[in-house]
Order: C-alpha cells, then structure tokens, then sequence
C-alpha cells in the first residue's frame, strides 16, 4: 500500500512500474542496466476517491494522459531504488496537488489615494513632455 495522505492508500497493484534503460552519463552501466523507472497510473481504474479522481482529470498537466493515466518517468538518479522512491514521491505530490482547492479571488478595485496618484502622474508627465516641445514664437 501506497500512502498519499492519513486516509488515502493506493495499493501497490494498481501502480504499474518498468525499467527502461536510461540515456546521460553513467559510464558502461548505461549500455548494460536498466536505472531509469517508468510509472505508470490508471486515475480511471483505481481505487482513489471520486473527488480525487475528478480533480485529477480536469488538470492540464502533460503527464496525464487523454486517456486518464499518469505516467511519471524518473531517470535523475544512477539506481532503481532511488529513481522508483523519485517516481513515487511525485505521484504523490502531483495527487495531493490535485486535492488543494484554490482559494476564489475576490476582484478589488484601487482606492481613492491610488487614484489620485496615478493622474498625478500622469499629468507631472505630461508637463515634462510640453518641456521638451519647441517653443514657437507668437
């Protein structure tokens, strides 16, 4: 089992990870060990509350899938264990991501004192700029 968060678990079958061979340094083992992990998770199958799974669909995130799976690949590290620890840990931030609500922005508008500064300025500006005008004779 696969904790997300106090009350949400994944069990470990619905989490699918393979070993690929991963590319950048690394020396001879590059060419013979497979170190980089590709997880893969079905957000529509599992086990994960309905709230969850909703939130989860409707986010833009390139590592969902049209067909509503995760797939995380994790080839940072030069061993499997840490790269599946890597892969793992980011299923989970993007879940409990995916659980935050946003607070709902409340439209302000500037205040009188703002205002007021603000056409201050624009005038002190518009005078410098008369400065620079040629001046011509009446």
């Amino acid at each position: 089992m696969f904790r997300i968060s106090n009350k949400v678990l994944i069990p470990d079958e619905e989490i699918r990870v393979s070993a690929i061979r991963a590319g950048g340094p690394g020396g001879q083992n590059v060419n013979k060990l497979s170190s980089a992990v590709h997880l893969r998770f079905d957000i529509r199958a599992s086990s994960l509350p309905d709230f969850y799974k909703e939130r989860l669909l409707k986010l833009s995130d390139r590592r969902i899938s049209g067909e509503g799976v995760i797939v995380i690949k994790a080839r940072t590290h030069r061993t499997r264990e840490k790269n599946l620890a890597d892969a793992l840990e980011r299923l989970a931030l993007l879940i409990r991501q995916a659980a935050v609500r946003q607070k709902a922005r409340k439209p302000t508008r500037p205040g009188k004192a703002a205002r007021q500064r603000r056409v201050d300025a624009k005038t002190r500006r518009g005078k410098t700029k008369a400065l620079r005008r040629k001046v011509h004779p009446d």
